[in-house]
């Protein structure tokens, strides 16, 4: 084993090596004690830190969004900011988010629908709610976005509207541009900031206005409270004051 690889890594990869060696049929050497031990050498010796990408809060997110152009793809691009910092969406459910999947409440909010995600490969759904800011954002976004389009957030080349939803890695390009109008700095790397940013960020902000694990573990669709920890570990909240 290569002891530049980080340990999960390393574990997630003798986990898929034994997957396949069940799968094939061939016998497994992956469970003796030589690789027992090493295993146990590495996780001494290497930190087993999962590495975390910066978490955009509401402050950041309101600047990211006053930053944006008056454009097409800047309308768009405001809008993405705050319902992915509202329905605490991962890439792939926010991409996929179609104008049939989004309700305005009566009270001027909005309600919406993430029908599928990595912890729900069944299709079971999830209701999810954006503030007013973000309605309003999603009114303006839907009289300049053609009806028959349904991707929310489509693909836009020469100030057209395309009939296809961005990428995931679209995403990640989105946020880091965004957050580069802001700072002024070089780019960042996806360690650094991803399309995680506003997940993590609003994770943070739900534990700093006083809401519990189970609420936010709702809110952002977690099955397991070890991995809404890794995500509140940096956040701004002291509760001594």
């Amino acid at each position: 084993m290569q002891l530049n690889y980080s340990y999960s890594t390393i574990q997630r990869r003798l986990s898929a090596l034994r997957r396949l060696n069940g799968l094939l049929g061939f016998e497994d050497q992956t469970f003796t004690e030589d690789v027992y031990l090493t295993i146990r050498r590495l996780k001494r010796a290497k930190s087993t830190e999962q590495r975390q990408a910066v978490g955009i809060n509401e402050d950041l997110l309101a600047e990211m969004i006053k930053a944006q152009p008056d454009t097409l793809v800047g309308k768009r691009n405001s809008l993405l900011f705050s319902l992915g910092y509202d329905f605490l969406a991962r890439r792939s459910e926010l991409v996929a988010i179609r104008s049939e999947d989004l309700a305005f409440t009566p009270d001027g909010a909005l309600k919406g629908i993430v029908r599928r995600s990595k912890t729900d490969q069944y299709g079971r759904g999830r209701l999810v709610f954006g503030s007013e800011h973000s309605a309003k954002l999603l009114k303006k976004w839907l009289r300049l976005k053609p009806k028959e389009i349904q991707p929310v957030f489509c693909a836009i080349n020469h100030g057209l509207c395309l009939d296809r939803a961005i990428s995931d890695r679209q995403m990640n390009e989105i946020i880091k541009r965004g957050l580069v109008r802001v700072k002024r700095y070089a780019r960042p790397s996806d360690l650094e900031v991803s399309g995680h940013s506003l997940r993590v960020g609003a994770a943070q902000d739900l534990l700093v206005k006083g809401h519990d694990m189970a609420a936010i573990m709702r809110a952002g669709g977690w099955s397991e409270p070890s991995t809404v920890a890794r995500y509140l570990r940096f956040a701004q909240h002291n509760i001594w004051k």
